[in-house]
């Protein structure tokens, strides 16, 4: 079974006060951490969906010198994160599609293992913490032209809605599959 990742990271982070991904957490880029979270739990590939001329970027992630590694252009990130999806999910070659946003630092690789381990086709897996879901959401490459046709201002949460009989949750001791940055807080938390 082949893996992908796709990471939203095309969002203006108006919030935080711009550059949230590049912000340091234990000394690399916010993103570094995500992206490193589902390389180092088994995931094959991850596609990072960032706006049009993100080459800071692109200069500034260490990831991106991993060949395993690839920026993928949302031409038009206003419409929201589902968007990006959308532009991921198009590029992926695998069996399994790993949706984790990219302002998720703190999630552990055990935790990406943990819902891989359970992933089958036809399945969607999200990891629960306390009772709450949270990412990643792993979704079976069949699910591709579904999400592509959905409303970019949508949110995958209306193509999950679909298949409640397929979902499957994963019980973790991972506090980071519910915790992601919104504001500068959101790091002290």
């Amino acid at each position: 079974m082949r893996s992908v990742g796709v990471v939203p990271a095309a969002g203006s982070a108006e919030r935080f006060g711009g550059r949230k991904l590049l912000e340091p957490i234990d000394g690399q880029p916010l993103l570094d951490r995500t992206i490193a979270s589902l390389l180092d739990g088994g995931v094959d590939e991850v596609l990072v969906v960032v706006p049009k001329g993100a080459t800071e970027l692109e200069k500034d992630v260490n990831a991106f010198l991993d060949p395993r590694v690839r920026a993928i252009e949302n031409p038009d990130p206003s419409r929201g994160m589902f968007s990006s999806i959308q532009c991921g999910v198009a590029q992926v070659d695998g069996d399994a599609i790993v949706v984790l946003p990219g302002d998720m630092p703190f999630l552990r690789p055990e935790t990406v293992a943990a819902v891989l381990a359970v992933f089958s086709p036809g399945k969607i897996v999200s990891p629960r913490f306390n009772g709450k879901r949270g990412h990643p959401v792993v979704l079976p490459a069949t699910l591709r032209d579904e999400i592509a046709a959905t409303d970019p201002v949508a949110n995958l949460h209306v193509v999950i809605k679909k298949h409640q009989n397929e979902r499957v949750d994963v019980d973790v001791d991972d506090r980071g599959v519910v915790r992601d940055v919104d504001v500068r807080a959101d790091l002290d938390a």
